[in-house]
């Protein structure tokens, strides 16, 4: 699997990564008195929830796409992992477009289009699992760090998920809207459900 991964890919893989990770630690911090020494920690957890979610994100539409037979890789747009930095600094608020995947093929069908869309969305609904039982092992054991991931993961990968499922533009809900409404239809509202559970402290 690593050999499929060029070295330039990692390397805008690894700077989206960091980049992400960074955004997401001023937006938590956002408003808040800067210590250093918790903005590293909160560094950390978006390193480990934020950054994964989207690693596993677009390596779920990279290996779909090519089980069908073709070329993807994951190529970083600089200007807007600029503009979500800046925006997490500004105005706390985070607006991640930090690249995307681009399938190289003559004629990629809608039905095959739809399954490498959804791959994206349903790979974050899953990493919602060993997130959510991190949450009920931070509580049962005490330790409060492991909650506070857990539910970062959990909030994260639901917004990953719910963004990209609005069916509008390049993104991934358009795509698999075109290809099956119904499987649209429930996907979404598993990704809104959660993360409407998780914003209003159901979760």
């Amino acid at each position: 699997m690593w050999e499929k991964i060029p070295l330039h890919e990692r390397r805008d893989l690894l700077v989206a990564w960091l980049a992400l990770s960074a955004a997401f630690t001023l937006a938590m911090v956002w408003g808040q008195r800067l210590d250093p020494v918790i903005i590293g920690q909160f560094f950390i957890i978006s390193l480990v929830t934020a950054g994964i979610a989207f690693i596993v994100h677009e390596m779920a539409h990279k290996f779909t796409a090519m089980k069908y037979g073709y070329w993807a890789e994951f190529q970083m747009n600089s200007m807007m992992l600029v503009v979500a930095v800046a925006m997490a600094a500004l105005a706390g608020i985070v607006f991640a477009a930090p690249g995307a995947t681009v399938i190289y093929g003559n004629y990629i069908s809608r039905e095959e289009n739809g399954k490498i869309s959804l791959a994206g969305p349903v790979s974050n609904l899953i990493l919602i699992i060993p997130f959510a039982a991190m949450i009920f092992l931070g509580q049962t054991t005490g330790s409060a760090i492991i909650a506070i991931i857990g539910l970062v993961g959990v909030k994260v990968n639901a917004m990953i998920a719910a963004f990209n499922l609005l069916p509008i533009g390049p993104l991934d809900g358009a795509k698999i809207l075109s290809w099956n409404p119904v499987i649209f239809a429930g996907v979404a509202l598993i990704a809104f459900g959660i993360l409407f559970g998780s914003l209003s402290g159901f979760i």
